[in-house]
């Protein structure tokens, strides 16, 4: 079974270490066992942290996915119990154990998601569920977004010759080398559950990166990214 599924990921942080800014958004088809991509898009998203209304994103990016990837279901980033998207109306959402704030974020984006949805059932025949993050393909979808984040933070600071936060999901680690980021589950359970990224560019030999926990949030990690040359001068 080969599902699709997207997700945002990485916040680049405040000197507070407030996210400000969602970096990325990847969309992937995985199959089993699940442990990671077997095909993926990504674009650079740089939306504000206080978005609610990314899922559409996301979901744009599995119908994009789904042009050169057949799929036998679709899952995306809301947790209701993997009811099928086309068929959620706004009665069900007033019935659902979720808070005010989140009910009327779903009500504010649920004409466009069931739009896309039907779009997508009609188009490439496959159903698409709001699994949220029971979902294993989100998680390698946020993964996966994560590993692209750091790409285009590390454009970033040097474009901008400056140091960049960036929050990475949680129970998360990553790993540069041999011109891909490759980030890595932490939960239990998900040893070996991956994500990556190919650096085409080349922008993450130029750059270097420090991870420590997030001293606010725990079970959340931080990368410190800089330019090599900055660092080298403060040596």
């Amino acid at each position: 079974m080969r599902i699709v599924a997207a997700d945002s990921a990485s916040a680049i942080l405040d000197e507070h270490l407030r996210p400000q800014t969602i970096v990325a958004v990847a969309s992937v088809a995985t199959e089993a066992p699940y442990r990671n991509s077997s095909a993926q898009i990504s674009d650079l998203l740089m939306a504000s942290a206080n978005r609610h209304d990314l899922v559409v994103t996301e979901l744009r990016m599995c119908r994009k996915l789904l042009q050169s990837v057949a799929a036998d279901a679709v899952h995306i980033d809301m947790t209701l119990g993997a009811i099928s998207l086309s068929k959620l109306t706004f009665s069900d959402i007033r019935e659902m154990s979720v808070s005010s704030r989140a009910r009327q974020n779903i009500q504010e984006v649920l004409p466009e998601l069931r739009k896309l949805a039907t779009q997508i059932e009609q188009t490439h025949k496959v159903e698409v569920l709001a699994v949220g993050k029971e979902s294993l393909p989100v998680r390698i979808a946020e993964l996966t977004a994560a590993a692209y984040s750091v790409i285009y933070a590390s454009a970033e600071a040097l474009k901008h010759q400056n140091t960049v936060l960036l929050g990475l999901p949680a129970l998360c680690t990553m790993t540069i080398g041999q011109g891909q980021v490759t980030t890595r589950s932490l939960q239990p359970g998900e040893h070996d559950v991956t994500g990556f990224a190919v650096d085409n560019d080349g922008v993450t030999e130029k750059i270097r990166a420090s991870e420590f926990n997030n001293p606010t949030v725990r079970g959340f990690r931080i990368l410190k990214i800089e330019k090599k040359g900055i660092l080298k001068s403060l040596e």
